[in-house]
């Protein structure tokens, strides 16, 4: 019983995961750098790559 639990448990939690995880891949949608979120971060840059916006990370 309590295996079969867990098992639920742990299939809830990745079907939750893969649907977040698809939403966060689907980009916005610009025109031009202006268009993009403005984020405030050394590791990472919002550009304007063919009409979606895109993070460049850094190393």
């Amino acid at each position: 019983m309590v295996k079969t639990l867990k098992f639920v448990y742990d299939m809830i939690l990745f079907i939750f995961l893969y649907l977040v995880a698809k939403n966060v891949a689907e980009s916005i949608e610009c025109r031009t750098v202006a268009d993009c979120p403005k984020l405030i971060s050394s590791k990472f840059v919002i550009k304007c790559i063919e009409k979606r916006c895109v993070a460049q990370f850094f190393d």
